[in-house]
């Protein structure tokens, strides 16, 4: 199974370098073709090793690493090359190549063409080529960061992600790209500056950067004042690409500008690369400073639920000129809360109700903002206002199978009760309301209120969206004159989505029977 993991990783490498090599043709077009087929083909491969690689890992002990190798790679500061799977990983791992590979699917039939100021065509933007080399290194990167487990190689996957996506959405977003573009690369290079000083002090003091042997350690060695810091500094690294509130101000603008898939992978996979690291990394191997930080997480987990609900209230309301694209990536601060809430809780019932958020929400967001971006690609905006007119888009009539699965993403995404929402945030307030000993019940039952306002506010502001969008009088003037149904690639890319939603609510074991046993572990030590 370990050659399987290598796989995963080596294969959307190799396919990368392959963009860079003259193999598709002096003709524009035609290179075009093969490379955006290509790309389908080799996320297709990596997606099936996902697949075996699940197939073949021993449910009966999610606890252990499965598929691993271990050799020496740096030994002058006691770097491995250590990767790995357990019960927590190997979701996250299955949902990245699912995503990757649906986005290239969906990339085949519409690559984004990127647009010039002044929202007119770019005709100077890059080839396909170079869309499917960077999307491919953005894979490596995405699936490394879960695989790995070397401090040092964890800190390099988070980083390889930077590039690839800074480039799709400032060459082939749209609007304010190359600030949004900006912003995003500096929040998060800063982000992982400061993580990484909390790694080094980790490695100095331990004498290894080796993941699974500090879990085992679990803080022992580790002065309570060098686990403070190091959590602090790690704790802020993960928390911008999380992203928690306040350092959440990045996110809307790239969600705006970048392109559908660019906004659907950064939702489904890389806001999950920040919680998950805390998971991985704070949770066993600075478990003292995490408990002292932990009342400080749960804090700013509840502010960002209720500020990101509001803040989609806003975008909402009839007249307030919101970007759907936009209030999604608001909506994303608001359920990353609960996620972060669950960590802070440092129960088992909370925690694994953050891992069963972080893919609940990859699934019902991802949808949602491929949704949307059929939805802009179609009225040429996403603006709410222009989408709705005065009495609404009416997609049930107009486009019916878009409405249906609008308002089936929507709900799915408000936590209704048998869909892959609700059980992530319901243990993660669970969660809160009975903190592991030592923190401050109180103040975790005011937060888990504080979340479960949260949830009446989604509700609002995402029926609000669906009255406005999904409802509405067909035969008013609107601005096309025909709107396009359901595409036959559009429901390939989507119906896996929809229907592992599903899936997830009504069949919640399938994930919390993995991350269980590795979450008791990892908070236990053993």
């Amino acid at each position: 199974m370990n050659a399987v993991l290598i796989a995963l990783l080596v294969l959307p490498l190799l396919g990368a370098a392959l963009t860079l090599a003259p193999v598709f043709g002096p003709d524009t077009g035609i290179a075009d073709r093969r490379a955006l087929r290509l790309n389908s083909v080799v996320t297709g491969a990596v997606f099936l090793l996902s697949i075996a690689l699940a197939a073949g890992f021993d449910r009966s002990r999610p606890d252990w690493m499965q598929a691993t190798t271990d050799v020496s790679w740096i030994p002058a500061i006691h770097v491995r090359f250590h990767l790995g799977v357990d019960g927590v990983s190997l979701p996250l791992i299955v949902l990245t190549a699912l995503l990757t590979f649906l986005c290239a699917l969906y990339s085949e039939k519409r690559l984004p063409d990127g647009e010039a100021r002044g929202g007119a065509p770019d005709v100077h933007r890059p080839s396909a080529k170079a869309f499917v080399g960077l999307f491919l290194l953005l894979e490596v990167g995405m699936l490394a960061t879960f695989a790995v487990l070397d401090l040092v190689l964890f800190f390099l996957a988070f980083e390889i992600v930077l590039i690839p996506m800074y480039f799709l959405i400032a060459r082939w977003g749209s609007g304010a790209k190359v600030p949004s573009a900006n912003r995003f690369i500096l929040y998060t290079l800063l982000g992982s500056a400061v993580m990484l000083l909390g790694f080094l002090l980790i490695g100095s003091k331990a004498g290894t950067f080796d993941m699974q042997a500090l879990a085992t350690a679990h803080g022992s060695g580790l002065s309570h004042t060098t686990q403070v810091i190091a959590a602090l500094a790690i704790m802020i690294g993960l928390a911008v690409k999380a992203p928690a509130w306040p350092l959440h101000s990045w996110l809307p603008d790239a969600h705006t500008a970048a392109p559908t898939v660019g906004s659907v992978l950064l939702a489904g996979v890389l806001l999950k690369m920040g919680t998950y690291g805390l998971v991985r990394v704070l949770l066993p191997i600075v478990p003292g400073g995490t408990t002292t930080l932990a009342p400080y997480l749960g804090a700013f987990a509840a502010v960002g639920i209720v500020y990101g609900s509001l803040a989609c209230l806003a975008l909402a309301r009839p007249g307030s000129k919101g970007d759907l694209k936009r209030l999604i990536a608001y909506s994303s601060v608001g359920h990353m809360g609960f996620v972060l809430l669950g960590i802070a809780s440092l129960t088992p019932v909370g925690v694994n109700g953050a891992l069963f958020a972080n893919i609940a929400h990859g699934l019902i967001t991802g949808l949602l903002f491929f949704l949307v971006g059929a939805l802009k690609d179609r009225y040429g905006t996403a603006d709410l206002d222009t989408l709705s007119g005065s009495t609404g888009a009416a997609l049930y009539g107009r486009a019916p199978r878009i409405g249906a699965l609008l308002a089936f993403a929507a709900v799915a995404s408000l936590g209704l009760p048998g869909l892959a929402g609700f059980w992530g945030e319901l243990l993660a307030m669970f969660g809160a309301f009975d903190p592991a000993g030592g923190l401050s019940r109180p103040a975790f039952v005011t937060y888990m209120v504080l979340a479960g306002l949260g949830t009446l506010l989604t509700a609002a502001y995402l029926l609000i969206v669906v009255k406005r969008v999904c409802m509405g009088d067909p035969k008013q003037p609107a601005p096309v004159a025909e709107l396009a149904d359901l595409r036959p690639y559009e429901a390939v890319s989507w119906t896996p989505l929809a229907a592992l939603t599903l899936l997830a609510g009504l069949w919640p074991a399938l994930l919390l029977g993995l991350s269980d046993p590795a979450v008791k572990h990892l908070l236990g030590g053993g």
